[in-house]
């Protein structure tokens, strides 16, 4: 969550992030490259993660049939704040003209309203499902949604990310059920290590932690398949390296999944041996991982309109109420060289992690002492 709005703020902020790609080699800098390569890790942990609290949130003396509810209601919401609440976050605009973004709140709804039914399959037929997902689907790369016609919009949702027409509005759907609901139900399966005795538990950690990692290399290095972008030898090592690494995410690929799962599934078996106070600013941001999420994407875009303001004067206001030009907004209202450097950047980071914290422990506290129905939505 933390490496999660360094990422949006550069969406918001960076000078670069106006006119081209962070991961397009021909263009972008190492710092640049791993500026963004870094905030990789946060959907597929996300989506992995959402799926253990599935199964952890069960074993709390619920039934499968009180999760399936629970999932699909709070994957309605998630929805409908996508479409509503996150929409205006983008834009600070309510024009139909814009561009309609169906990114992080509308993936999360989506496989949890999936996942209300998968949780009913026995765990090991859904262990050899979500497998097969995450390791099948690129066989997927080559079907384009042209071929189906009428269904093409059905193809995009479910695999390749594109532009769907939603009464007469454009809407871009960038990340696809598809693998991500394979993620989600990996993590629902692995969750089941923690019903295992701790040292035991971290052991198996390890092992699939490494087991990814090293899928990962020995599958990138062969080239063949995982990924629909092979890497290739660049202008120098370093930039060779950042071609390895520079796997895709939309949609995610097999090399993309263990490139980030893999790490991250040996750090989470290193923090489980972890005694981590309630104030460590992980334990409160993780309790109130939504309030946090559209809390920070309110704040970056105000910091936007704010140092416009500061920059260009009234001036401002002549393009400021639009999303800027790397979220798809209009680039002609925009000035010249409108944004600014990543040092910027990460100093603005810093500086809004540090201000979500007391007010995130603020509501983490409320959240600790209130058993309220609709606290869990947020």
């Amino acid at each position: 969550m933390v490496f999660m709005a360094l990422d949006h703020v550069r969406d918001f902020l960076n000078r670069d992030a106006m006119s081209f790609s962070p991961t397009d080699l021909a263009k972008t800098t190492p710092t640049l490259f791993l500026t963004r390569w870094i905030t990789h890790f946060c959907l597929p942990v996300f989506m992995f993660c959402a799926g253990v609290g599935m199964f952890l949130w069960r074993r709390r003396g619920r039934t499968t049939p009180q999760l399936s509810r629970f999932l699909v209601t709070r994957g309605v919401w998630f929805v409908a704040l996508e479409l509503t609440v996150m929409q205006f976050a983008y834009d600070f605009n309510v024009s139909d003209k814009c561009l309609f973004l169906l990114l992080i709140l509308w993936i999360f709804g989506i496989c949890m309203i999936i996942m209300a039914l998968l949780v009913h399959l026995p765990l090991r037929l859904l262990a050899a499902l979500s497998v097969a997902i995450i390791v099948l689907h690129n066989l997927l790369d080559g079907v384009d949604s042209s071929s189906f016609g009428s269904a093409s919009s059905a193809w995009r949702v479910l695999h390749q990310p594109g532009f769907v027409l939603l009464s007469g509005r454009q809407v871009l759907i960038t990340y696809t059920v598809l693998p991500w609901i394979g993620v989600t139900a990996a993590g629902f399966c692995f969750a089941r290590l923690y019903t295992l005795e701790g040292a035991v538990r971290r052991r198996y950690m390890t092992l699939i932690g490494v087991a990814a990692t090293t899928a990962f290399v020995v599958l990138r290095l062969f080239n063949h398949y995982g990924d629909p972008e092979p890497w290739t030898s660049q202008r120098s090592l370093l930039f060779t390296i950042l071609s390895f690494l520079n796997c895709t995410k939309y949609p995610g690929s097999l090399d993309f999944v263990l490139m980030t799962l893999g790490p991250a599934i040996l750090l989470l078996a290193w923090f489980d041996g972890l005694s981590l106070s309630s104030s460590n600013p992980l334990i409160v941001f993780g309790r109130v991982p939504m309030f946090y999420f559209v809390l920070h994407f309110y704040l970056i875009h105000t910091l936007l309109v704010v140092m416009s303001f500061l920059r260009y004067g009234p001036a401002a206001s002549n393009f400021i109420f639009n999303p800027p030009p790397s979220m798809a907004g209009p680039a002609q209202l925009f000035p010249a060289n409108f944004g600014y450097s990543v040092g910027i950047v990460y100093v603005i980071w810093i500086c809004l992690v540090v201000a979500l914290y007391p007010v995130c422990r603020w509501f983490a506290r409320i959240k600790s002492r209130r058993r309220d129905w609709w606290l869990s939505y947020l």
